[in-house]
């Protein structure tokens, strides 16, 4: 007998490793806070109670499954239960629901609704705390907060920082930095994983619409953006879009009908950091020195290095990420124009990404010690704009770019995904630029939700070993072992966020396996569409490294590392 009876109907057990997964099998959608499949079980919430056939409640989260259990869902008491703790929770939670970012997308909005709380009895005798407003990347408001744990087991497990725990006790609870330091004081990486999974607005994005929007409503101010390869992919999903689905001509539309002046393909200069990073890596290959190269695309894995793994800053690659190529390239590019017209250039990057507004502000990211990018927008930033002017983004008809820089390769374009950054510098450095050639090096293991890939190829008569790694836990196990001389490797990809940009903090929360899987078919399905596949055979940027590009490489392309 090796199955459970859930709400009359029996339901085999498949290897589940709790009730609840059993009890969603089945198309129930159980409410809860603090769950999630990728997380170690809390059981701190209680919203996923359920009662047993002898009137035991317990939570199904942290319940193994038992062959001859019998469970009910919604008996009259797991009702009074669970709208007792939404009760509850709302009796200490601010709730200034009109004014909230997460106004419509808070878990704890919906689920107040759907158990039927249209009153709170209790008296909130919390005393307001102040606002953490000292990251560039993430806001944290503890008045918010409902004790979940979520961004305290993401930050922990995933990604290894421990930036924020829980502290003091009973009613005095709160989940903050140790020693009541603000985020900016301890090694926050500015990810935004902790924002994705918060289910309130506890924590949450940083934004920049007031300042865009003041840009663009300024006569002397020229906005151009540069959309990164990810948001194409996810945009989409706030407006009835199939996810996965490549949006970016519709977002191109949208943000002209916005007021931008120019608008970009970052993948232009994905291609850039392409025929930096490989030349790089071909001279330290060929010195034999400061190897692992590591790559130097995501910024959240760049500060975790220099703050837990000093010892191989020197291995990370000198280039700066596409985003930071890209904007002093624009501003040179528009530097004689806004002489003649009198006009200032601003650029605004969208991005995935929450710590690419931390990126932005790090002087070895400045060229001749100005800031290059002005403004980072996240793709939850950018659909909050659309939705303000009133746009329907699914009705849009597709528009390109605008040139010269609307030119990318497939290469420059699979970025977004783990794994691609290494599978574009091995298309750079292959000899033979043919389909076959394209084919295999997609095959030799860097695609792929792995936690840890490792490759190796032929360069020339040697033999290169790769690894991939995305989720810093997993890249701080990686380093450890690299640290021991248990392996060795010439090239390492790695990403700050699970599965890569495709999953970044500024991205569209709440995506589940499927909405990551299509997200990743999405990149690569966008890749093999491409005209040009290999980035060194992308035409406007040939032509420019041969003019206005000449003698600039350095300065525009890498970080000035005497910062």
């Amino acid at each position: 007998m090796n199955y459970i009876t859930i709400d009359s109907k029996r339901v085999p057990i498949e290897g589940e490793k709790n009730v609840l997964s059993l009890i969603r099998k089945i198309g129930i959608d159980l409410p809860t806070f603090c769950y999630h499949s990728e997380l170690s079980i809390y059981g701190a919430c209680r919203m996923c109670v359920v009662e047993d056939e002898r009137g035991n409640i317990f939570a199904s989260c942290s319940e193994q499954p038992r062959p001859g259990m019998v469970i009910y869902t919604n008996t009259k008491r797991v009702q009074a239960y669970r709208k007792m703790i939404i009760e509850l929770l709302l009796s200490s939670h601010c709730r200034d629901c009109t004014t909230c970012q997460k106004n419509g997308s808070c878990s704890l909005q919906e689920l107040a609704f759907r158990v039927g709380v249209h009153a709170v009895r209790f008296l909130n005798n919390k005393k307001q705390l102040p606002l953490d407003m000292s990251s560039p990347s993430i806001v944290r408001d503890p008045n918010k907060c409902i004790l979940c744990g979520d961004c305290v087991r993401t930050c922990d497990e995933i990604q290894a920082v421990g930036a924020i725990d829980f502290a003091y006790r009973g009613s005095e609870t709160q989940v903050m930095p140790a020693f009541n330091k603000t985020l900016a004081e301890t090694d926050c990486v500015g990810c935004g994983q902790c924002a994705v999974v918060c289910p309130t607005a506890a924590i949450s994005v940083r934004t920049n619409v007031t300042q865009v929007w003041n840009a663009i409503d300024d006569p002397n101010v020229r906005v151009v953006a540069q959309i990164a390869p990810a948001v194409r992919i996810a945009v989409g999903d706030s407006f009835n879009i199939a996810k996965g689905e490549n949006s970016f001509g519709k977002l191109v539309a949208a943000l002209r009908f916005m007021g931008f002046d120019s608008i970009y393909d970052t993948s232009f200069a994905a291609d850039l950091t392409v025929m930096e990073e490989s030349k790089e890596l071909a001279e330290r290959l060929e010195k034999n020195e400061k190897l692992p190269l590591f790559t130097s695309c995501c910024p959240g894995w760049v500060k975790f290095c220099e703050s837990r793994y000093p010892e191989f800053a020197s291995n990370v690659s000198t280039c700066r990420s596409p985003q930071g190529m890209f904007s002093p390239l624009l501003k040179e590019y528009f530097k004689e124009k806004d002489a003649e017209e009198g006009k200032k250039t601003i650029v605004v990057s969208i991005m995935p990404c929450t710590a690419k507004k931390g990126e932005i502000l790090r002087p070895d990211n400045f060229t001749d010690g100005k800031q290059d990018t002005d403004y980072v927008l996240t793709t939850q930033e950018i659909i909050r704009m659309i939705k303000q002017v009133g746009i329907r983004f699914d009705q849009l008809e597709e528009e390109a770019a605008d040139m010269p820089f609307a030119v990318a390769s497939g290469g420059g374009k699979i970025f977004g995904t783990t794994g691609g950054v290494t599978e574009a510098v091995l298309r750079r450095l292959a000899t033979d630029k043919n389909y076959k050639n394209l084919e295999e090096i997609s095959y030799i293991g860097v695609r792929g939700e792995d936690t840890l890939k490792e490759a190796s190829v032929m360069l020339g008569d040697r033999e290169v070993k790769i690894a991939v790694v995305h989720g810093l836990a997993a890249t701080a196990k990686l380093l450890d072992r690299i640290k021991a001389n248990e392996v060795s490797y010439d090239f390492v990809e790695v990403m700050a966020c699970r599965r890569g940009c495709i999953m970044g903090g500024g991205q569209p929360p709440f995506a589940g396996a499927r909405t990551r899987k299509s997200r990743m078919e999405g990149i690569y399905k966008v890749d093999t569409s491409s005209n040009i596949r290999y980035p060194d055979e992308n035409p406007v940027l040939i032509q420019m490294y041969d003019t206005m590009l000449k003698g600039k490489e350095h300065k525009l392309f890498h970080r000035n590392m005497q910062h």
